[in-house]
């Protein structure tokens, strides 16, 4: 398959990457001017901003598929504004540009929603969510709450108290929609969406991640 895909150069990016390639997908992927070196050996590199469709448009093919990674590194509340200025402009971006191109599919990367925290962040996402689905274009969106990898290991400490919540009725339904997924799976989850792609508007969930659905 074809995949442009914004964010290589991040956290998940530039790991998803190199197993698309590896599984035979040719995939260009947006970088600023002077960037082009940080993407994984075989990826061709796309020169645009990524808050700005008519950039992004220059490079989106009709039937491809678009991956939107883009994000603001570490979200926590202090950047509440950067939500909406970096995560919700990009994510409308990549959705006006593959509207205009004609993609075949959307792959988004979401937040679990409803969450008791974060909601600057989880609103922005929810917005995006909404842009996707009013757009028509066939999408999955995928709703992880927390990456468990390298760099991202603390919540470890609290798996015991997230394995109690999950098993008291009152709070078993958030707890697993607020489950911590591996980085592992959210790579595996990635490349399935981008091999099994959706005609509708399709949400994965935490759960569904961990399970590998």
């Amino acid at each position: 398959m074809r995949v442009f895909l914004t964010g290589g150069t991040g956290y998940i990016g530039s790991r998803l990457i190199p197993i698309l390639l590896g599984r035979g997908h040719w995939v260009r992927a947006l970088v600023r001017p002077g960037s082009e070196s940080r993407l994984p050996a075989g990826c061709e590199p796309a020169i645009g901003n990524a808050l700005e469709s008519a950039s992004l448009a220059r490079h989106v093919r009709a039937g491809d598929t678009v991956v939107q990674l883009v994000g603001v590194a570490h979200p926590g509340p202090s950047k509440a504004a950067l939500f909406r200025s970096v995560d919700l402009a990009s994510a409308k971006a990549s959705v006006d540009a593959a509207r205009t191109a004609a993609a075949a599919h959307f792959v988004y990367v979401s937040v679990a929603q409803p969450a008791p925290v974060m909601k600057e962040y989880v609103a922005a996402r929810a917005e995006a969510e909404a842009y996707l689905r009013e757009s028509a274009l066939p999408a999955t969106v995928l709703r992880p709450w927390y990456v468990l990898g390298p760099g991202h290991r603390w919540p470890y400490a609290i798996l015991p108290l997230t394995a109690l919540l999950k098993r008291l009725p009152k709070t078993r339904e958030t707890a697993l929609r607020l489950d911590f997924v591996t980085l592992r799976q959210m790579l595996d989850a990635l490349a399935r969406a981008v091999e099994t792609p959706h005609d509708g508007h399709r949400v994965v969930t935490a759960q569904e991640i961990r399970a590998g659905i």
